[in-house]
């Protein structure tokens, strides 16, 4: 199938995504993506009368510090979405990923080699879960719901439930570091953002990642290598999750075994709130990234208004629900489903 000549269009379900380019000012007011910064903005100038501490240039540094691997998750959960597919492993291999570096720098291994492994092997990881998907046609929630399993488990295994200390200092530059008064692992997650939001609106491949998600069927009879675009987002999806992990290693300078419990939860309710559908085919990386700055913001608002920790929980699964629910009646009302 991937011999085929490229694949017609017609009759595929057109996103708006898919139809973006040139645009003009009309289109540009009616984006999701505009609409969560203005929601955002306007939260921002709203609770810094309630607090003084919010807007302070304190506060915002530690925001953008602590929200960089979600963000770079989100990258890869908005890619996954678009195809149609369901990632829940992502905190576990950001997990797994941080404590596997931590084990290979301990044994003596080059940095760079470590990260280039680590990387690899997150990329195998969203290999393995593509082509049980895709070859066994197991349930994309059931597939990762057991890689989630799997991968925290050999974390626990590896360390024994202990997190992995005493990392050769070079390492902490990416996490502690400074590059224009920030750590370059903010530089990373911009870096990530700009190039997967350009590549999936602009590459040819990853543009078929929406016809995937909208109408696998028609994208089949199309053309599309349908398998093949299933299986590399999820390869995507992982090897941006290992690198969440190391950087968030390298901000702690330790690998954490119970890192990212329940950030699965989190990066699909920022997709989603940034425009992606958990039916497919919508969805972008920019908005997946202002979710996950309006999550991160949300968190933070409650810490400092002194609400429990424990409600920042209930707080992302209302926000979840929430906006889940209004896409589901949209779509209701357009007759999409």
């Amino acid at each position: 199938m991937d011999e085929k000549p490229a694949p017609s269009t017609s009759g595929l379900k057109t996103q708006p995504q898919v139809r973006a380019g040139a645009g003009g000012v009309a289109r540009l007011l009616r984006t999701r993506e505009l609409l969560l910064l203005l929601v955002i903005v306007l939260v921002s100038l709203g609770i810094s009368r309630v607090t003084p501490y919010f807007l302070t240039s304190g506060n915002l540094k530690a925001m953008l510090i602590g929200m960089v691997p979600t963000a770079i998750i989100a990258v890869g959960t908005a890619i996954v979405l678009a195809g149609g597919g369901l990632d829940l492993s992502v905190g576990s291999v950001m997990a797994l990923s941080g404590t596997v570096a931590g084990l290979l720098l301990l044994q003596g291994l080059p940095i760079w080699l470590t990260l280039g492994l680590v990387v690899a092997g997150g990329g195998l990881t969203g290999l393995g879960t593509g082509l049980v998907i895709t070859r066994i046609r197991v349930n994309p929630l059931i597939a990762t719901l057991g890689m989630m399993t799997i991968t925290r488990g050999i974390a626990f295994v590896a360390t024994e439930g202990f997190s992995v200390s005493g990392l050769p200092d070079p390492f902490a530059y990416w996490g502690q570091g400074s590059a224009l008064e920030v750590p370059p692992m903010v530089w990373v997650m911009v870096v990530i953002v700009v190039v997967g939001d350009l590549a999936l609106r602009k590459t040819k491949f990853l543009r078929e990642v929406y016809y995937v998600g909208g109408n696998e069927r028609a994208a089949l009879l199309s053309g599309i290598p349908v398998n093949r675009v299933k299986v590399t987002t999820y390869v995507i999806s992982a090897a941006l999750s290992a690198v969440a992990g190391i950087l968030l290693a390298s901000r702690l300078m330790s690998g954490t075994p119970t890192a990212g419990i329940g950030l699965e939860l989190n990066v699909i309710a920022a997709a989603v709130l940034g425009g992606a559908s958990l039916i497919g085919g919508e969805g972008t990386v920019l908005g997946a990234f202002l979710g996950t700055v309006f999550m991160t913001m949300l968190g933070n608002i409650m810490i400092l208004l002194a609400v429990s920790i424990y409600w920042q929980g209930v707080a992302s699964g209302l926000v979840l629900i929430t906006v889940v629910g209004l896409d589901m009646f949209v779509r209701t009302r357009r007759g999409e489903v």
